[in-house]
């Protein structure tokens, strides 16, 4: 049985667990479709030989390649105090990077 190779990767202030061929959706990164994202905050690596950790890890990337620029669904924020006429409607969609994990090397 072969031990599937896997990492955990640091980006817009939250970690991800990617495998090559993921699909993932994090907080917007600049570039366009097809453009390729390296990261080198990689927290934790582990593959066949083990685990490595800390500053094991500063020699491995993760390669990803962008799919596609996307926003989230709107979320309404509402907020009413009573009996004081006060009420405010606001929304918020998320702007998101969608991308394909390519390579951990």
């Amino acid at each position: 049985m072969s031990a599937q190779v896997y990492a955990i990767v640091r980006t817009g202030g939250k970690q991800y667990k990617v495998a090559v061929n993921d699909i993932l959706r994090v907080e917007t990164l600049p570039g366009s479709k097809g453009d390729e994202v390296i990261f080198k905050d990689v927290i934790l690596f582990a593959d066949a030989a083990g685990l490595k950790t800390g500053g094991e890890t500063e020699s491995v990337q993760v390669t990803g390649r962008i799919m596609q620029q996307v926003r989230t669904k709107k979320v309404l924020v509402f907020k009413k105090r009573r009996r004081k006429n006060y009420r405010r409607r606001q929304g918020h969609r998320q702007d998101l990077t969608e991308l394909k994990i390519t390579a951990i090397q």
